[in-house]
């Protein structure tokens, strides 16, 4: 049997992609998919031959609001105060309404919504219909959950309706990389996590830890290569062209992404071009760096050693996915929780603020490619993941329990 999957999502790039594979495995099965969220995401879903329900506003309106409310910033300054305000109060107040509309035409049997997306629930409510929430990494502390949890109450009595828990919970997350004290819940459907495929792809590719790349890499001779990537909101110039500077000093070549509006211009970092570019190629190879504008994570770690990043979940379980450490150097949300984790697990090494970041990350990157300990643990990881079940997998156990 068919069914109607609404996929619900914060209007992010971190919160949506992650959903992307699983809405796949649905596609792929002949079902029908649409996923609720801000109008601006319209070609990244045409792409994918995946319906939009366009509600709300973006992001970045909804910071705005948020941060005149709270007199914070929820990116930049993640206070559990802040963080419910944004997720659960801001963002509900701005959007639950067209989404309930837009929602009852589509007729979901299941909406699914990633774990920091409080309209989707509340549209289950509204329209009487299952709902799973869907994890994009670690579990989130109490301290957060607790707060959006509480809030977002008086919006459902403001309609005249009651939260009802979720049916599933999805979990990306390997146990591996679950905080301290964690216990799965009854209803957990594990999903194996992968790094972001580019339109098109059907669920489950590239699922593969991507070891003999980099063998090949590393038997060739060639540098290290490394991959820098701050993901879209946090890729600023004033932030990365130092840490860039200070790499370069390490014997290593890079691959950096620039985020959705950055140029390789706006990096002050002599002698770099931008991967687009007809001469891209020479400049990497005498200078020891290439810029590359939005593209696919699973395409840019199929040669790389390792990868600095300011910890975003998915990055980070897309990176560790194929068996790869990490550098994380968190700049806001909930990157000092994944920035822990890697700590942790020694699957990389975590750069808190400080005032030598640059020369940090720099010793950082010599120390993983120094002691062999962390690739080892990232593959380690990387084996977990791919026991788990696939997005394919997911799809079907759903669309049975639904029948």
């Amino acid at each position: 049997m068919n069914v109607r999957i609404l996929f619900s999502s914060t209007p992010a790039h971190g919160h949506l992609l992650p959903l992307l594979p699983l809405a796949r495995a649905f596609r792929d099965r002949g079902d029908q998919v649409a996923v609720l969220t801000a109008a601006a995401f319209a070609p990244l879903l045409d792409a994918e031959g995946i319906e939009l329900l366009p509600a709300g506003p973006t992001a970045d309106v909804l910071f705005a609001e948020s941060g005149r409310r709270t007199g914070v910033d929820a990116a930049a300054d993640p206070r559990p105060e802040a963080v419910a305000d944004f997720f659960a109060g801001t963002r509900v107040d701005l959007t639950a309404d067209d989404a309930v509309a837009a929602a009852r035409g589509f007729a979901p049997d299941l909406i699914v919504a990633e774990a920091l997306d409080f309209v989707g629930p509340l549209v289950a409510a509204a329209l009487d219909v299952p709902f799973a929430t869907m994890a994009f990494g670690p579990a989130i502390p109490a301290e957060f959950t607790d707060g959006m949890t509480a809030l977002v109450a008086s919006r459902y009595a403001d309609r005249g309706l009651t939260p009802v828990p979720a049916r599933w919970q999805i979990d990306p997350c390997p146990d591996l990389l679950q905080p301290p004290g964690w216990q799965a819940p009854a209803n957990r459907l594990p999903v194996r996590p992968e790094p972001h495929q580019g339109p098109g792809t059907s669920a489950d590719a590239g699922t593969g830890t991507g070891t003999e790349a980099r063998d090949a890499v590393a038997a060739s001779g060639e540098r290290p290569r490394v991959l820098v990537t701050f993901g879209t909101h946090f890729s600023d110039p004033a932030t990365l062209t130092p840490i860039l500077a200070e790499l370069r000093t390490v014997g290593v070549d890079l691959v950096v992404t620039l985020g959705l509006t950055a140029s390789a211009a706006d990096y002050d970092v002599a002698g770099s071009a931008d991967a687009g570019s007809a001469d891209a190629g020479a400049a990497n190879a005498s200078d020891g760096i290439t810029f590359a504008a939005f593209t696919p994570l699973a395409e840019l770690l199929h040669d790389v050693d390792l990868v600095v990043t300011h910890g975003g979940a998915g990055t980070t379980l897309g990176v560790l996915a194929r068996g790869l450490p990490l550098v994380v150097v968190p700049q806001g949300a909930d990157q000092f929780l994944q920035a822990a984790v890697v700590s942790a697990t020694g699957t990389g090494i975590a750069v808190q603020p400080v005032p030598d970041v640059p020369e940090t990350v720099a010793k950082a990157v010599v120390t993983l490619r120094t002691d062999p300990s962390y690739a080892e643990s990232a593959r380690t990881v990387a084996a977990q993941i791919a026991t788990m079940p696939t997005p394919t997998d997911v799809a079907a156990h759903l669309s049975a329990a639904l029948s």
